[in-house]
């Protein structure tokens, strides 16, 4: 891994942003910080060590409010593929969609080394997503396990109209049990966008049920806060993600 003092210094600058950002927020000062970012290390083991599940979560808040505000933090992509060869320790592991519109690193302003990134369709939680995840936080100590879903879903969509294409047909099934768990009293269709944002909403929710119910080693560094398990949702109009725990 690169030791360059310039690289640790700017990637310390993030950080300490980061935290003053997560004390500042109690006051509601937050928003009157419009920092200059320099992003040109990855992630080093003390730096993700010392952050916690809810520094990670406040880290991407501010994250997506530099994206929604087209004013990244200036990375040096090519620093950070240096100094990650010999070593990753990403805060997060992220479960999202496929869908071409929600990149959860862009979304989140992460950079190389940062995010351990699962995408299906959907964001539904398998076997071997659950056994990548447990990877990320109990081998290689990721902090966080962010669910992330979306509106206007083209697959909750699916799954509400009964779609049926090979082996989509299975992979829509999974997200069906979130249909039938939305209250909603206006018109359950695939082609009202509200219902399928609810529904998405608690695909979410539910996938992180499931982790929790499937995944010994995920609930139990759960249940010793060594690890979080939150959910968002990104709005495909504004960019916000919206952060949430269940």
């Amino acid at each position: 891994m690169s030791h360059n003092p310039l690289n640790q210094s700017s990637r310390r600058i993030l950080l300490k942003h980061t935290l003053a950002v997560s004390a500042l927020s109690i006051t509601g000062l937050a928003g009157l910080l419009v920092p200059t970012i320099s992003l040109a290390a990855s992630l080093s083991k003390a730096e993700r060590d010392a952050m916690t599940p809810d520094q990670v979560i406040e880290h991407f808040r501010q994250g997506n409010a530099r994206f929604r505000e087209n004013r990244p933090a200036k990375h040096d992509y090519l620093a950070q593929k240096r100094s990650s060869a010999a070593g990753q320790y990403p805060a997060a592991v992220i479960l999202s969609c496929i869908d071409s519109r929600a990149p959860a690193e862009i979304l989140l302003d992460a950079g190389i080394g940062e995010t351990f990134n699962a995408r299906v369709a959907g964001n539904i939680s398998n076997r071997d997503i659950l056994g990548s995840m447990e990877f990320a936080c109990a081998v290689a100590g990721a902090k966080l396990v962010l669910v992330m879903g979306h509106t206007s879903c083209g697959a909750v969509r699916g799954a509400i109209d009964n779609a049926e294409l090979g082996n989509l047909t299975g992979l829509l099934d999974e997200i069906k049990p979130a249909i039938e768990k939305t209250k909603y009293s206006g018109e359950r269709k695939g082609s009202n966008y509200d219902f399928v944002d609810a529904v998405a909403r608690q695909n979410v929710e539910m996938t992180i049920l499931n982790i929790r119910k499937n995944s010994s080693v995920l609930k139990s560094l759960e249940d010793e806060k060594k690890i979080k398990i939150v959910g968002s949702m990104y709005h495909l109009v504004g960019g916000k993600v919206d952060f949430f725990e269940v």
